[in-house]
């Protein structure tokens, strides 16, 4: 007896020791993973839509998975404070952007862009000198405009993905000779079945028709409710007037010119309402003059710029968008997070974040298909009851974790 159980004890050491050993090795293999390193550029972190995707996205990214590099053309915007500390954070200029073109500002947006050009006609420069002839594994054009930095990489052996958020088929400089280059990347995310079906008939075959994936950015649900709950008390919204709000940079592409003319034909009928727009943007000046041509001054406002537009959205009785053309505006998924009743443009995205119809008002692209679509919304309450119903019983598609796992899994196989 006194045998065995010594032989019992020294085993049992034995199997400690051993799964001991086990345990150590187990953890070893596992601390040493080898992490991704992706290259993600863009052109700057100002407040636009595709800007905040990024932040959202490397925000839930794993930093025990992915070494990140982040460069941008421009070290300036809302969203520089909110990158990540575990991303490395690269630029080739800094200042506050140039969106006007007076005099005394031209020389330094000439230096700018040769500067940048510099780059993109000598790459290994970039990734010699400011990249410190780092290796990636994938390099990601975060949004359209940068597809030609990320092909002119000298890294050839690294995957390609470009990430498509505007409609390029409604942009003049993009030809369908300059679409047919975007093929050339490894992967193509896109953000609306438009834009698939666009890409769908440049491709070539069934390869380039392969490397198209649709995507739903990730959108932070729940920091769009937190700030939306912030008080505020600096525009009259009134109980018995109806509000609409609307969104974004002032420039043509947001369509504010046509929004205003509409407003002005509506209270011209006699159907009351306010209408403010939040941004700003090289059209600022000129949008805000056809205001006071109009004399609109008591009915509708220009706010500028608000770091946190979803009070105002959720105090507004309905959301409007007037754009002529967008990729995958952001906003109105946020509109939809706030239950808002929407009345939009026929652009690109808006079918699949309005599900066709039924969660808002879908119109023509024109200035009287923005006019039907407000006038519905003041004439018929019952059209924007049953729209917040809709919404409110939807699981909407856009979800942070969904989304981002999405995008990881395509980083990992690209």
């Amino acid at each position: 007896m006194l045998t065995s159980k010594k032989i019992y004890l020294i085993n049992t050491k034995k199997r400690e020791k051993l799964n001991k050993f086990a345990f150590v090795i187990i953890t070893h293999k596992k601390t040493n993973l080898k992490k991704k390193k992706l290259l993600i550029r863009i052109g700057s972190l100002r407040h636009g839509g595709a800007e905040k995707v990024l932040i959202n996205f490397l925000k839930n990214l794993p930093s025990d998975k992915y070494d990140v590099d982040l460069l941008v053309n421009l070290y300036s915007g809302l969203y520089i404070k909110e990158v990540p500390s575990w991303v490395t954070l690269y630029y080739l200029t800094k200042g506050e952007m140039i969106t006007t073109n007076r005099p005394q500002d031209i020389p330094l947006k000439a230096y700018r862009v040769l500067y940048q050009k510099m780059f993109l006609w000598f790459p290994f420069l970039l990734y010699k000198f400011v990249l410190k002839n780092k290796k990636y594994d994938v390099e990601i054009a975060a949004i359209h405009a940068m597809h030609r930095e990320i092909l002119s990489s000298p890294q050839k052996d690294s995957k390609k993905i470009i990430w498509v958020q505007n409609d390029i088929f409604n942009l003049k400089e993009y030809t369908p000779e300059v679409i047919r280059q975007f093929f050339k990347f490894d992967k193509i995310l896109v953000i609306s079945n438009k834009l698939q079906e666009g890409m769908h008939k440049l491709a070539k075959n069934e390869a380039e028709k392969a490397s198209v994936i649709k995507i739903f950015n990730p959108i932070d649900k729940n920091d769009t409710l937190r700030k939306a709950d912030i008080e505020i008390n600096d525009y009259p919204f009134q109980s018995d007037l109806p509000t609409f709000v609307t969104v974004g940079t002032v420039y043509p592409q947001k369509g504010y010119d046509r929004l205003l003319n509409v407003h002005k034909r509506l209270i011209d009928e006699g159907l009351k309402h306010q209408l403010l727009i939040i941004g700003d943007g090289y059209d600022f000046d000129t949008i805000q003059n056809q205001l006071n041509g109009l004399g609109l001054q008591d009915t509708a406002k220009m706010m500028g710029f608000s770091s946190n537009p979803y009070p105002y959205m959720k105090k507004a009785d309905f959301y409007i968008m007037s754009s002529r053309h967008e990729g995958f505006p952001t906003i109105i998924a946020e509109a939809l997070i706030l239950n808002k009743p929407i009345s939009a443009t026929d652009i690109s995205g808006i079918k699949d974040l309005l599900q066709d119809g039924k969660l808002g008002n879908i119109t023509e692209n024109s200035e009287e298909g923005i006019y039907e679509g407000m006038k519905k919304f003041l004439t018929d309450k019952n059209v924007t009851e049953e729209y917040k119903k809709q919404i409110s019983q939807t699981e909407l598609p856009f979800v942070l974790e969904k989304s981002v796992e999405h995008l990881q899994k395509i980083i990992d196989e690209a």
